[in-house]
């Protein structure tokens, strides 16, 4: 709720009518979403509900054939570009590294990215550090050589530099240990909480993920069949028969 005005915020992003596919295939089907300001929302569904192509499609990386797109109640064509400098950041399925370059290494091209430089740049990798402190066992190692939650843990670190206030979050817990999932999202958690940022994750382990969302939203064959809140799907026996 806006002090001011009264009136609710806009979402932070927000699809209709989303339809997109690729060579005639269609993956979405007139879907709509809307991922509320200032909290998270976990999207599930079965492998090739097109829950990595909504994302894609948000961040710019695939266009739509047909619906619109708004950020903060503006409508937009994403690009990566301009996605960035609005404060979105994009954590995609598998290893977002280089793998030829430390640890190190990848977080300073990150913040050369973000045009962070001197103090600024160390204090927020200390704040990454803080919030995934793993990473500080194998800082000078190449990213090539970790294991690929190790790089998963870079991945989501690199992304949070820029300190963003949306975040696309795409299967964080590939290759990680069901603890290591639960010692990773606790403190994004709390990070997310303390900055008013605004989360999509899309993740397939469903109990540590409800855990750490405001929301929960089910998509199958390209359309969004449930909208809800985690409690709702307690009952895994009912998340089950919606696939």
């Amino acid at each position: 709720m806006n002090a001011v005005t009264g009136h609710a915020a806009p979402p932070a992003l927000e699809v209709r009518g989303l339809t997109s596919g690729y060579g005639g295939r269609e993956v979405l089907s007139a879907l709509d979403l809307a991922l509320p300001q200032g909290e998270v929302l976990c999207l599930v569904g079965h492998n090739g509900a097109g829950k990595s192509t909504l994302l894609k499609l948000l961040f710019g990386l695939h266009q739509a054939s047909a619906g619109t797109i708004h950020l903060r109640g503006r409508t937009i064509q994403p690009r990566p570009d301009a996605m960035a400098r609005e404060g979105v950041a994009y954590v995609p399925e598998g290893r977002g590294v280089f793998p030829g370059l430390p640890v190190r290494d990848n977080f300073a091209l990150a913040l050369w990215s973000a045009r962070l430089q001197g103090a600024e740049a160390e204090a927020r990798t200390e704040e990454v550090l803080t919030v995934l402190p793993r990473i500080r066992e194998f800082w000078t190692r190449r990213a090539g050589q970790l294991s690929g939650g190790q790089q998963q843990m870079v991945s989501i670190g690199r992304a949070l530099l820029s300190r963003p206030s949306i975040l696309l979050l795409d299967e964080p817990s590939i290759g990680l240990a069901p603890k290591t999932f639960q010692d990773l999202m606790a403190p994004i958690r709390a990070l997310q909480q303390k900055l008013d940022m605004s989360i999509l994750l899309v993740e397939q382990n469903v109990g540590e993920a409800f855990a750490a969302s405001d929301r929960v939203a089910v998509m199958k064959s390209g359309r969004m069949i449930f909208n809800g809140v985690p409690a709702d799907l307690s009952d895994h026996a009912r998340l089950m028969e919606m696939f």
